[in-house]
């Protein structure tokens, strides 16, 4: 917690390498530059500490990760969830790629790296191994291969080239973690099956989707809306890049298939004022029995505010 109240939270590298000082350096300068609603919020770094510290306002709710392979009875995914946290997701990788100042690629987008914030809004996180490009550029070149396996786009693994596509191919592997409540790699099942990729491909190849897909998706999710975006996550997986969608066009997507979960006009508006009425409390003031005075109420406002800001 700050000296003005608000909780944060603080990154450290377990390691003072110089990879982790490079990956610590890379972070800072990458979220200095922008700024989403949807992207986890850098609020500062301390150096005056033998390992140097990023600051970062405090997401409450966990990893979505955690939330699909250990889940919360109170707080479950619902199927309305799942569709705005994808799109959240996809949101905040457009704004990487094509709205904030210089072009970035996050190269390491998993279901571990996804915050959930009070309202389940999901915050992109980690950009140790981000990398920024110019305007002009079509790929990162690299000889060691990044990223997590089971994400890891496989052009890339191949061709050590890093492209705009290769994200994309990650995302479609979140959107079928929270299609299956699979992990990317299934280490127990037989050898064959173990890739979360290959095996949702092989049941939308067969029209048996509904054999995977998890119970409570099927249960509270329209069958059009779940094959959508089921088809969404399988283009974006396709192997050859130049068949994926752009994540901005995926974006778009979930965006339409979500509108129907939304509330109407009506709904909003009750919403809203609910949400900007503002606490009356009464103080009574005591007075002695022996004054002719009569007792006082004095009311003041209390408006309770977000401690941490939701705006882009």
């Amino acid at each position: 917690m700050l000296t003005d109240w608000r909780i944060v939270a603080i990154k450290k590298s377990k390691l003072m390498e110089e990879s982790q000082l490079e990956q610590f350096i890379n972070e800072l300068v990458i979220l200095s530059n922008i700024n989403h609603r949807n992207i986890v919020k850098l609020l500062g770094c301390c150096l005056e500490t033998e390992i140097p510290l990023l600051v970062y306002e405090f997401i409450p709710n966990g990893t979505l990760f955690q939330h699909i392979y250990d889940p919360i009875e109170e707080f479950p995914l619902t199927w309305k969830k799942r569709l705005q946290i994808s799109t959240d997701v996809a949101a905040a990788l457009a704004y990487l790629q094509s709205a904030s100042s210089i072009p970035i690629y996050h190269r390491d987008v998993k279901s571990s790296n996804i915050l959930l914030d009070s309202r389940f809004r999901a915050k992109v996180s980690d950009f140790g191994t981000s990398r920024s490009i110019t305007i002009d550029q079509t790929h990162l070149s690299a000889s060691n291969v990044g990223g997590t396996f089971g994400y890891l786009d496989p052009e890339y693994f191949q061709s050590h080239q890093f492209t705009n596509k290769s994200d994309v191919y990650s995302f479609g592997v979140v959107v079928v973690e929270l299609l299956t409540g699979q992990r990317a790699i299934r280490l127990f099942e037989p050898e064959e099956n173990r890739s979360l990729v290959s095996w949702f491909i092989s049941y939308m190849e067969k029209s048996h989707l509904s054999d995977i897909v998890e119970g409570r998706v099927l249960m509270e999710g329209k069958k059009e809306d779940i094959l959508a975006v089921a088809d969404l996550a399988r283009r974006c997986l396709h192997f050859d890049g130049k068949h994926r969608p752009t994540i901005k066009e995926a974006a778009k997507e979930l965006e339409a298939v979500g509108a129907s979960y939304m509330p109407s006009s009506s709904e909003k508006y009750l919403q809203q004022n609910e949400q900007s009425s503002i606490k009356t409390v009464e103080i009574l003031t005591y007075t002695p029995s022996t004054s002719s005075m009569p007792e006082r109420s004095t009311s003041f406002s209390i408006d309770v505010h977000p401690l941490l800001s939701d705006t882009a």
